[in-house]
């Protein structure tokens, strides 16, 4: 379920992190990691087959505009302009995303997702010292593109 959450939030296509997570889990079948790596080879593998998989950003831009927004049970109703404000700002937070390249947009939903700093390194192939200003620069780019510059933390 967190994998197909993270593809889902990295790729914007519901349909694309299943088939993506499908894809992983035949992978894990036919070469599995070594032993204790389980968790960031998943993910890296994940994310390969989403970034790999050839669906332009605009089809994925398309896709969400037209998909209805998924709110839990136990959340009260929102107001008409509560709801609307809630999706532009969702839809320019899913915008700002989208202008990032891959790899910030990785490090950032894996650093929401609360994936350590060496399984981020693990699965966008550097060292572990260089994802903390991998993610402040990421951030910097996703703070300015909303218009948030005297705020690091969207």
């Amino acid at each position: 379920m967190h994998l197909f959450r993270y593809l889902q939030r990295l790729s914007g296509d519901p349909e694309l992190a299943a088939d993506a997570v499908q894809e992983t889990f035949v992978r894990l079948a036919e070469r599995p990691p070594e032993a204790g790596a389980m968790r960031a080879w998943l993910y890296r593998v994940g994310t390969n087959v989403v970034l790999d998989s050839g669906r332009t950003s605009r089809r994925r831009l398309r896709l969400l505009a037209g998909a209805p927004e998924c709110a839990t049970l136990a959340d009260p109703p929102l107001s008409p302009e509560a709801a609307l404000d809630r999706e532009e700002r969702r839809r320019e937070v899913q915008a700002a995303l989208a202008a990032l390249s891959a790899r910030d947009r990785t490090v950032l939903l894996m650093r929401a997702e609360g994936f350590a700093h060496r399984e981020i390194a693990a699965t966008i192939g550097v060292s572990t010292q260089s994802v903390g200003s991998i993610i402040l620069r990421a951030m910097k780019k996703l703070a300015m593109t909303l218009g948030l510059e005297g705020h690091p933390e969207p």
